[in-house]
């Protein structure tokens, strides 16, 4: 199924500004980087992946080949793509409720932007601006955000203890990883996959329990 690959969804939205208004939304960008506080809602929303919005000219559409025909565009315009976990739904309103000013200011100088609040209007805006992914990757299919976050957080205390323990005694190495794994309590949870709400989920998961027959095959011959 097209936006979905696993746990995550990948949303591609491009909208219409006028050229003259571009500039306007390149300088919000700007700030935004330089003042990150005003997206504080935004980056503590653990279901987000990556989040991007990006200006384009007429002019920097791709031309891929001489045969294809130059497109005049009558508008420049601002792409929007982010990876997160969840349905749309849950993703398009955590949005709003996290930054509706910030969203505002971002989308404020598009054609037709209804503004973030009410959510109906807003939903209708980004459903009708949504650039299907008909090609989604994902390396860890069966990882949310915070799945990966705990994985980092595994690896640097693991990597730290090792450096930490090489001189320690028997007695001394156990007291230590017992304190570690005390400490990455909350990181060793498992992988799950979500409720099968997609075709992408469930190939996912028919792609699992192949790879598990296959396994028990395989072991099976070799027994025998």
């Amino acid at each position: 199924m097209s936006n979905i690959a696993g746990k995550a969804y990948a949303m591609n939205v491009i909208t219409p500004i006028k050229s003259y208004w571009a500039w306007i939304n390149k300088l919000i960008f700007w700030a935004a980087i330089k003042f990150p506080g005003a997206l504080t809602g935004l980056i503590t929303l653990s279901l987000i992946h990556y989040a991007r919005w990006v200006i384009l000219k007429d002019s920097e559409f791709p031309h891929l080949a001489k045969e294809q025909p130059k497109e005049k565009l009558h508008y420049t315009y601002m792409l929007f793509f982010s990876n997160f976990n969840g349905s749309w739904d849950q993703y398009v309103d955590s949005f709003t409720f996290a930054i509706p000013g910030g969203l505002d200011l971002f989308w404020k100088w598009n054609i037709r932007y209804p503004k973030s609040v009410t959510l109906t209007p807003f939903h209708k805006y980004i459903r009708y601006n949504q650039i299907e992914t008909i090609h989604y990757y994902s390396a860890y299919p069966l990882a949310a955000a915070n799945d990966v976050k705990a994985a980092k957080q595994v690896k640097t205390a693991l990597t730290q203890f090792h450096q930490d323990s090489q001189t320690l005694s028997d007695d001394e190495f156990m007291a230590g990883y017992k304190t570690l794994l005390r400490g990455l309590q909350h990181d060793l949870g498992d992988m799950y996959p979500t409720p099968i709400v997609t075709m992408a989920a469930y190939e996912v998961q028919e792609r699992k329990y192949k790879h598990e027959r296959e396994q028990a095959a395989l072991a099976g011959g070799e027994n025998g």
